[in-house]
This record gives structure tokens, sequence and C-alpha cells, in this order.
């Protein structure tokens, strides 16, 4: 009992001495002892979000974009030490569920010169993310520059790079689709790697 009392009162505590912080930080939201949190005025957190322990969040305009913006919906939920990095756009929806140490990117490193190091080179815009609500991400998912329909679920260990579209089952690296939801039958269906039905 004591130890519940004593974790409300710390979400409490950690909600009003960031709520000023944030571009908007919704009620009951709370982010467990991140790791980094850059670029908070461009960071939108929905009411009852959870970050989990060690979490990177960064909003930061690395690629000179005009936007840059990271959206995370209500109630969604994010896993042990996740990191996610927006130099233009990533939204999160509503009531989507990340296991642990998710990677969730819309740039990356350019290594175009092999003359200097891939450190030093600048970093390069590439799509923009959105990973619509619902969805859910396995243990160690990369998503770079592809989003996420609605409801989709993402294998563990899997590496998102094109988009998957509403309620569809990926795993792979790269991703591929293997499994489909059937309005007309009302079941999950196996399917081809582009998501046709395998009778």
């Amino acid at each position: 009992m004591l130890t519940r009392i004593y974790l409300a009162l710390k979400r409490r505590a950690w909600y009003i001495l960031n709520k000023g912080s944030f571009k908007e930080l919704g009620a009951k939201s709370y982010v467990d002892s991140s790791l980094h949190i850059m670029g908070k005025k461009n960071i939108s957190i929905g009411q009852g979000v959870y970050v989990g322990y060690k979490t990177w969040l960064a909003a930061v305009p690395d690629t000179n974009s005009d936007l840059c913006e990271l959206v995370i919906g209500r109630g969604t939920r994010l896993g042990n030490f996740n990191h996610i990095y927006a130099t233009q756009s990533i939204k999160i929806g509503e009531n989507v569920l990340t296991a642990d140490k998710v990677y969730i990117s819309d740039n990356l490193h350019d290594y175009e010169d092999i003359s200097i190091p891939v450190i030093l080179q600048k970093v390069k815009q590439i799509n923009i993310v959105e990973i619509a609500e619902g969805a859910w991400l396995g243990e160690n998912v990369c998503v770079i520059g592809a989003s996420i329909g609605k409801n989709s679920v993402i294998g563990a260990n899997s590496v998102v790079t094109k988009d998957i579209p509403d309620y569809c089952v990926a795993v792979g690296s790269p991703a591929k689709i293997i499994k489909r939801f059937s309005t007309e039958r009302q079941q999950w269906i196996k399917t081809d790697k582009d998501g046709n039905f395998i009778n």
C-alpha cells in the first residue's frame, strides 16, 4: 500500500515539475527515469502515457527541417530502453504498445563520402514516421523512416524500412507481412510478403 502511494506521489511530482517544459504534457503521464530527453519544446505527450525506464526521447532539427515534432498519443505505453529520435516528424498514435529496446527514427547517418568517418558526416532526413493507434511493436524492433498501420503487430527483432498497412502482422529484417486481418472473413489469415491472402 505504501509503495503504491509513493509511486503515485512520485509520478504526480514528476508531472508538476515537467508540465511547463514540454510542448504538451497530458494529465497522468509519466516518464520513468529517462536516459535523455532532448528538444522538450518539440515533444507532445498525450494523457495517460507511460514511458518506460531509461528511454531516450528526442525531437531535434539536426537536418535543418522547419518542422520538428515528436507526438505520443493518449494511453500509449513505451517499454524500457526505447530510443525515439525525430529530426522532422514522428507521430505515435493512441494506445500504442512497445516492448523494451525499440528504436524509432525518421533519419540516419549519411555514409556517402568514404573519405570521412560516418560519425563526422551529416544526419540525413528520410521519411516521416507514423505509428497508428493500437499498434504493437515487439522487443528490439527498429522502425527507420517507415509507418505502421492501425492495430498492426511487428514481431520481435524486426527491422521496418517500408510502410506496413493496417491490421497486419510483419516480421523479419527487413520486415515482411505474414498475416492480415480479413474484414470479410473476420479472422487473421496468412499472406504472401505483399500482403495478399494465401487461400
